[in-house]
């Protein structure tokens, strides 16, 4: 089933809740889904999972008392071990089983069980711009209706509170944060070469130039993914640059579409991100092998022997990619990062960064438990100490993580003068698929950049308000 937009998603909830309370028949049920869109098969599968008739749940139901939670999430592999292993103890004295469904797709399989009327009790959502849709279509529960918000309030900061509510109440709590301000290295590898590592941008290329000159590859990158997102490593270049280059408040506009695509500022990040992905000889193979080649493969070239580059840029969850491939390389030794360098003097210690999005679809007794529990320094503590988790619940202590390297990400994302979430998971879905599809454009013809953002200026124009 596709993913539809907020209004055919209204008129299918329309059309669920009127089936539900048996104001039409099978018949007019079928019609009125083929106009909205759906396929036979699609329309097929949506009627049966009405059944009988229940209506949409918003969430808002009394209160079950439950003994498990069906949790839907992306997690995998490490990560989903990990997760595992904080929810055990939660198991343990509880008795509440939690349910783990993982899927590459969440918006689309979320979507699909939306419209049958069967939700997961939670769901771990990969951006609030999501969280805002679904509370604006009320399917989700106000956790400040069971959370103690005096305690929520000392735990995390007003920003992560903020960009967690809608319509003055609290939909979700952020979780596993990343910091998207770091750029990879081997301190070894610069060592022994000479190099320093930049805190300017203009020591950056300079610093780019003079590996590339010597016949080696300054840089490693990957922007295939799964699912349909290929681009979003792409994107969040864009978007640290952006905001190291223009600041906040147009990061904002830019993010709300106050500014066009088209606009000086947004055309100058593109470019700026174009210094690297075109510089010449930086990138081996470029540019078929930054399209062709998944961002976690991408990241172990630097550290690789003989290196095949020796920077790498992405999220500081880059670090769990390196220890799972090179299981006995030395934090802070073999592997570190260096801040993104300052572009504007204005903006230096901008970051930009990103974090999974706890939020209840059903309220149930079993919820409530796990989501008061997830909300604790103590469960992110566990998760923590295991690597490769980022908490931004300000009462986990920095001794709690298991390196210098993730312990100084955490101290930076705390410091940060400046902070914004990744622009393209602030943005309406079909304007961040959008975006990711015109940084393979961008990859690719790079001299097309004027037409790549006239049409995402249509796209977002058709998509902002609707």
């Amino acid at each position: 089933m596709p993913v539809y937009d907020r209004h055919q998603r209204k008129q299918l909830d329309q059309l669920v809740e009127d089936f539900g309370q048996q104001k039409l028949g099978r018949r007019e049920f079928m019609q009125r889904a083929f106009a909205v869109g759906l396929s036979v098969s699609a329309a097929t599968t949506l009627l049966a999972a009405c059944g009988g008739g229940t209506s949409v749940n918003t969430g808002t139901t009394n209160i079950k008392k439950t003994t498990s939670v069906d949790l839907l999430n992306v997690w995998s592999g490490e990560e989903l071990t990990s997760f595992q292993a904080v929810v055990a103890p939660f198991t343990q004295q509880t008795g509440i089983t939690v349910k783990i469904e993982t899927t590459r797709d969440l918006t689309q399989t979320l979507t699909t069980r939306l419209l049958g009327n069967n939700p997961p009790d939670m769901a771990i959502l990969p951006n609030p711009g999501y969280m805002q849709q679904l509370a604006g279509d009320k399917r989700l529960v106000p956790l400040d209706s069971f959370l103690d918000m005096n305690q929520i309030h000392t735990d995390y900061s007003d920003g992560w509170v903020n960009l967690g509510s809608f319509d003055s109440h609290l939909y979700a709590i952020f979780y596993k944060a990343a910091n998207k301000g770091t750029i990879w290295y081997s301190p070894k590898q610069f060592t022994s070469l000479g190099y320093q590592a930049p805190t300017t941008w203009d020591q950056l290329v300079t610093l780019s130039n003079t590996i590339a000159s010597s016949g080696k590859y300054p840089w490693s990158m990957g922007v295939s993914s799964a699912g349909g997102s290929s681009g979003w490593p792409a994107a969040d270049w864009i978007a640290q640059i952006y905001l190291n280059q223009s600041g906040g408040d147009m990061y904002d506009k830019w993010v709300n579409h106050q500014i066009p695509w088209t606009d000086a500022s947004i055309k100058q990040a593109f470019q700026t991100f174009g210094q690297i992905v075109t510089g010449k000889h930086y990138i081996s193979g470029a540019p078929q092998s930054v399209l062709a080649t998944d961002y976690q493969s991408a990241s172990y070239l630097p550290f690789d022997n003989p290196a095949g580059a020796y920077m790498y840029y992405l999220g500081d969850f880059t670090e769990g990619f390196i220890t799972g491939q090179f299981k006995s390389a030395v934090a802070g030794t073999d592997f570190n990062f260096f801040p993104f360098p300052t572009i504007n003097t204005q903006y230096a210690n901008a970051v930009t960064g990103g974090a999974d999005v706890v939020v209840a679809l059903n309220n149930t007794t079993a919820v409530q438990s796990l989501v008061k529990y997830m909300a604790t320094a103590a469960a992110q503590e566990i998760w923590v100490k295991r690597g490769g988790f980022t908490s931004p619940n300000k009462s986990v202590n920095l001794s709690a993580y298991p390196d210098p390297v993730s312990k100084a990400s955490a101290q930076m994302l705390a410091s940060a003068a400046l902070y914004r979430f990744g622009a393209d998971d602030l943005m309406p879905s079909a304007v961040e698929t959008a975006f990711w599809k015109a940084t393979l454009s961008y990859i690719q013809n790079p001299g097309q950049l004027d037409s790549i953002l006239t049409d995402m200026e249509s796209t977002a124009a058709q998509n902002y308000n609707s």
